[in-house]
């Protein structure tokens, strides 16, 4: 049964109850609408049609974000990452402060467009997941009567695969900018690397192609150098993993304990530093290692490689590592075993052999 009271000068509030139903409610600026409101909630009613729609019309996307991201983004083995993006998609208001129960997939294309003209197409493919499956989190967990808009949104195109490899000469550099600025008499550092756990990182990760978060989280007790092995017990696939060390790797970890001292020698994390220090401190190094190169072609009255250490990743190591071990181990089920890829198809876009070197083998 619907009821329609006047509320002040200027509001008219609509009630509809029945049996079974929890009471719905609405208020309105004209009778007329009311009235029709009432009309339609008593046909979905009878018609058992009803969606109760107060959840979506109380809540903007951006409380379902936040929700999400205190209540289910802890959880998960990216919450720092997962967290960033959101606090990105929260800042753009015409997305996140619309209601819920208006949320359209012309809406969200909008939004696409214009994170389009400030980042990659695979930037924006992340947050258009995040947004679905907070979206369908809502639903599916706290009631929230969402209509997803997110399948009917045409995605980004995918970027191509990666086949970044480093040439022996941008390795050079690269490690020599890596190496560690002394602290001069003044205060200052010299040119340099001021994070000691940068260089032995980097060549771990190129000799190993373990991934950054595998070398961040690895730990002494882990490690056993008699046998040369490494376990990992929670990778980026959710499997454990155990990775063979080549004698280079051992010596670089046997180096690394010495760096931790005699007391953290044994237990704790191998690299004493964070994800961030890692970004910034590669990132700076690149910028050394560019520079010196192009102080050296000028000594040296030669003409520098057009990109060099252009659109290089710190994962690009992996890429790198993995065509390094292939040429060690032939047989696609030992590499895989090595580098932790499940799907031997994504084992084949890290897998890139040069040119020159496929040329020697064939004579």
């Amino acid at each position: 049964m619907g009821t329609i009271t006047k509320r002040g000068e200027l509001q008219w509030q609509a009630k509809v109850r029945r049996r079974g139903f929890p009471a719905q409610s609405r208020t309105f600026s004209y009778k007329e609408d009311a009235e029709r409101w009432v009309r339609a909630m008593e046909r979905e009613l009878e018609t058992t049609g009803f969606i109760d729609r107060r959840e979506a019309e109380r809540n903007t996307l951006a409380d379902i974000l936040l929700r999400y991201e205190q209540e289910v983004t802890p959880q998960k083995k990216s919450a720092a990452m997962e967290a960033t993006k959101i606090k990105v998609l929260l800042k753009d208001a015409a997305l996140t402060q619309i209601k819920t129960s208006a949320l359209s997939s012309s809406i969200v294309a909008a939004w696409r467009d214009r994170r389009l003209k400030q980042v990659s197409g695979a930037t924006v493919n992340r947050e258009i997941d995040i947004l679905s499956a907070a979206i369908n989190h809502a639903r599916r967990e706290w009631g929230i009567h969402i209509e997803n808009p997110i399948p009917l949104v045409r995605r980004p195109e995918k970027a191509k695969a990666r086949d970044r490899r480093f040439s022996d000469e941008e390795m050079v550099y690269l490690l020599a900018a890596l190496t560690g600025g002394e602290r001069l008499t003044d205060g200052t550092f010299s040119k340099g690397a001021r994070n000691p756990w940068l260089q032995p990182l980097v060549e771990l990760a190129v000799e190993t192609a373990m991934r950054r978060g595998e070398l961040l989280s690895l730990r002494w007790e882990c490690v056993n150098l008699d046998r040369q092995t490494a376990f990992l017990p929670d990778t980026k696939n959710g499997d454990s993993r155990m990775v063979p060390l080549s004698r280079k790797a051992v010596a670089i970890l046997q180096e690394l304990q010495g760096l931790a001292g005699a007391n953290n020698a044994h237990e704790g994390p191998v690299f004493q530093t964070t994800a961030m220090a890692l970004r910034k401190g590669f990132k700076r190094a690149l910028e050394r290692a560019q520079q010196q190169y192009k102080e050296d072609c000028r000594a040296a009255s030669k003409r520098p490689v057009r990109g060099f250490l252009e659109d290089v990743h710190f994962h690009d190591t992996r890429h790198e590592a993995a065509s390094r071990l292939s040429e060690k181990l032939s047989n696609v089920l030992e590499l895989s075993a090595v580098t932790g890829h499940k799907d031997l198809r994504m084992l084949k876009r890290y897998y890139h052999p040069r040119a020159e070197d496929l040329a020697k083998k064939l004579g």
